[in-house]
């Protein structure tokens, strides 16, 4: 039978829920962690993380989760799989709906990340972590001297696309229009620079490859001919969406959907806190998640114990 009542609920098990679990747990602070999918989040899919302190040869991303989730196991936090579905005040604390039944929790933490939009073709999903990538910090120093293909055409393509260039030889933005949406200066950029070039009203209908990148399908959507593109790597730069629907109509989230936190990770809601991807702001980087989730914890701390003073 799951665990019905908590001190601190966290809800989502990427890096960002499984650190606030580790400081909340270790607190001594009963602790449940919701998870709707595989813990570690976005990192689990990641094949190798290279930019985490403490590991200098890279860690892989399953690696460093299973890790995460058990440290925070062994100072007592419970891993549930199951969904949040809606959250509503209980006094000073709150009663969490899943999707196995409702949890009463003192205090609610929102992990629960933000997806990048796929494009959706066959080969895309299969190649994740093997040449398909959505994050140029992440994994652009393994494109050294390759030639890579870059799909969109806003502010995030072109800014990460600049940053690719970096490291690789040669990269091709394909767009579905001709012209890009992204601001003038960053448009300037990508045109002047020397390892950047377009292939215009195109789409990408295919990744190719086994086990790994080796090239795509582009489509030309006047002339309606496709072409074999040989290419290392596969990057998409379509947005990403938060994982918030379950949170309209109970935190206030900004235009695109993220959570709007104060300075200590509150929501507008008391004794609601968010951290890591989810959150208006945030930087997108495990690192960066980790500390938030402990900055969550700890502001989660403080509003359990001031209730429990505010009951004696």
């Amino acid at each position: 039978m799951p665990n019905s009542n908590c001190d601190i609920l966290i809800i989502g098990a990427g890096g960002a829920g499984l650190t606030a679990a580790l400081y909340a747990s270790r607190a001594k602070l009963s602790t449940i962690v919701l998870e709707k999918l595989t813990p570690g989040g976005q990192i689990a899919l990641t094949d190798i993380v290279e930019n985490y302190p403490g590991f200098p040869e890279g860690v892989t991303g399953a690696d460093i989760s299973m890790k995460m989730e058990a440290q925070a196991k062994r100072y007592g936090a419970v891993v549930q799989y199951e969904e949040a579905k809606s959250i509503t005040k209980n006094g000073r604390g709150f009663n969490v709906q899943t999707s196995k039944g409702t949890i009463e929790a003192g205090a609610v933490i929102i992990a629960t990340g933000a997806f990048y939009r796929q494009i959706g073709v066959p080969g895309e999903k299969e190649l994740i972590g093997k040449g398909v990538s959505y994050c140029a910090v992440c994994d652009g120093a393994f494109f050294k001297n390759k030639e890579i293909v870059v799909v969109g055409g806003g502010d995030s393509a072109m800014q990460e696309g600049l940053f690719l260039t970096r490291f690789v030889n040669k990269l091709t933005v394909v767009h579905r229009r001709d012209t890009l949406r992204a601001s003038a200066i960053l448009q300037e950029r990508a045109k002047a620079n020397p390892k950047m070039s377009f292939i215009w009203d195109s789409v990408v209908e295919k990744v190719n490859g086994s086990g790994k990148v080796e090239g795509v399908l582009i489509k030309n959507l006047k002339t309606n001919q496709s072409q074999d593109f040989k290419t290392d790597g596969f990057f998409v730069f379509i947005g990403q969406d938060p994982a918030t629907k379950f949170l309209q109509g109970v935190v206030d989230l900004d235009k695109s959907g993220y959570v709007v936190t104060k300075n200590n990770l509150e929501t507008s809601v008391p004794g609601i806190f968010a951290c890591g991807e989810v959150r208006s702001g945030a930087v997108k980087q495990l690192i960066s998640a980790c500390g938030e989730g402990c900055e969550a914890a700890l502001a989660a701390q403080a509003y359990v114990e001031q209730a429990e003073h505010a009951n004696h």
